[in-house]
């Protein structure tokens, strides 16, 4: 059965505000939550149909789990997607924080699992396993969580990362149709595939030519996950005009970012974050898919940029795919989810 077209979009934070692109690759405004900005921007994205919004996980921004709960309290039915790291807390002090938050705001929770773009930001937080060996963790990790989930009395488990004795979590997990959270799993690599296949609902990938996406996502979607494309949009009411907002993105401090961006990734042990700067020597890679930010702005800056029928045929052809869901943002992310839902949503509703 082809699962649902779901759409989540990234929350805004400090930069993310306006118009403006922070110079630098953390911002310092994101670094303090903007209460009433963000409770606002929340309410919207419920009023206009969003799944979820995405709350990121960052040296440089305020922790996720806390940020999503008070946004909850301003929310009825907008669910938050919270990204987590596993490593850097036992897995049963996790699940106990989720299911909590679950008790708080039934439902209300998914989760957004990373194992982290670079050692250098993994020892910030005194966690120094290579890339590979952070897969191998989350599997432990995420198993572990899914039989505490899964309502077992105890919990015993002996592994290379973990070993947990008679583990259990009394505070329930509470959500009107499910007995764990959704889980996502961001990741290029073939361990991600791997661990998304086995112990998620949906992996997580940024975007890249539609060829790569369906061949990619074929495994994942035979063991039975969906498939997630992070992605943004630039929609306008002609493709002239969308382009020329695109290519505005990069004119200020263009040079301070391609060298800022070039760093970043050469410091980065993520296969994916590699394999999209590459995407990054062409403007165009097919259709309405623009990635002539990249080398500037990073690999979630791979775009749908042009009219709403342009944006509704790219994410089509993403459908076809393979993709069900996808986390969208646009510059800036406020004004760019208020044009999609209401210029690109009733095309993609009209489509089935």
């Amino acid at each position: 059965m082809t699962a649902p077209l779901r759409f989540h979009w990234r929350l805004i934070q400090g930069g993310d505000m306006t118009e403006k692109i922070a110079h630098d690759r953390v911002a310092s405004e994101a670094a303090v939550p903007e209460i009433a900005t963000q409770m606002a921007f929340c309410r919207e994205a419920e009023q206009l149909g969003i799944d979820s919004v995405l709350v990121d996980i960052g040296v440089g921004k305020p922790d996720p789990m806390v940020l999503a709960m008070v946004l909850a309290t301003a929310t009825d039915r907008l669910k938050f997607m919270v990204a987590h790291r596993p490593g850097l807390m036992s897995p049963t002090l996790f699940v106990q924080q989720v299911n909590t938050f679950s008790t708080l705001a039934p439902g209300r929770i998914t989760l957004n699992f990373v194992a982290g773009h670079s050692q250098a930001e993994q020892l910030n937080y005194g966690d120094n396993l290579p890339h590979d060996e952070r897969y191998e963790r989350l599997r432990e990790y995420l198993t572990i969580c899914r039989r505490l989930w899964a309502g077992e009395t105890t919990v015993d488990f002996a592994g290379r990362h973990y070993r947990i004795e008679a583990g259990r979590v009394r505070t329930p997990f509470i959500a009107p149709d499910r007995q764990a959270p959704e889980v996502y799993l961001g990741g290029g690599s073939r361990s991600a595939r791997e661990v998304a296949s086995e112990l998620t609902d949906c992996w997580l990938r940024f975007g890249d030519t539609v060829e790569n996406v369906a061949r990619e996502s074929a495994p994942v979607l035979d063991n039975g996950s969906e498939v997630g494309l992070r992605i943004a949009c630039i929609t306008r009411s002609t493709r002239f005009e969308a382009v020329n907002v695109a290519r505005a993105l990069l004119e200020p401090c263009e040079l301070r970012r391609r060298e800022s961006e070039a760093a970043f990734v050469k410091g980065s042990d993520s296969e994916s974050i590699r394999h999209v700067y590459e995407l990054g020597e062409s403007e165009w890679l097919g259709g309405s898919l623009w990635a002539g930010a990249v080398r500037a702005l990073g690999a979630t800056s791979i775009a749908l940029v042009g009219t709403p029928n342009d944006v509704a045929d790219g994410i089509l052809g993403f459908r076809q795919a393979g993709v069900s869901q996808f986390i969208l943002h646009g510059w800036p992310k406020w004004e760019e989810m208020r044009i999609f839902c209401r210029e690109v949503l009733p095309l993609l509703k009209s489509s089935h």
